[in-house]
């Protein structure tokens, strides 16, 4: 069995400067730490109970199969400050059929991110014996 001690997912953008820019500017992402120096330095930002970073330079865009899925307390009020913020929506929060209101955002590669709101009442909120 692995003991995870702690997590985090890596980026390695097609333009680290432009990245940094959409993930601790117009996101306003907290930073965890940075390390190097120069165009290709690093940051890991704070995704509540996990990190990511964005290091190093990649030749291509990551996959179109990876999406980032954050949880925030208001998807609306999110909404609203993202417009704001020139970020790139494809789709304003909906409530879909599985209960949680979700919407959906790119960074400048491309990747795909999720915001979700988890409702008051979804079983997502329910812990048994609590």
């Amino acid at each position: 069995m692995v003991h995870v001690l702690s997590s985090r997912t890596l980026l390695r953008p097609t333009d680290p400067e432009r990245s940094r820019a959409f993930y601790g500017g117009k996101l306003g992402l907290a930073v965890y730490r940075e390390f190097g120096t120069g165009p290709e330095r690093g940051v890991v930002y704070f995704l509540g109970g996990g990190f990511l970073e964005v290091a190093g330079r990649g030749d291509a865009p990551p996959s179109p199969a990876l999406k980032l899925w954050l949880q925030v307390p208001d998807v609306t009020a999110a909404h609203e400050e993202l417009a704001g913020n020139g970020v790139d929506i494809l789709r304003p929060p909906v409530r879909e059929p599985w209960g949680l209101i979700e919407m959906w955002i790119r960074d400048p590669d491309g990747t795909q991110i999720v915001l979700v709101e988890v409702p008051a009442g979804h079983p997502l909120r329910y812990r048994p014996g609590i």
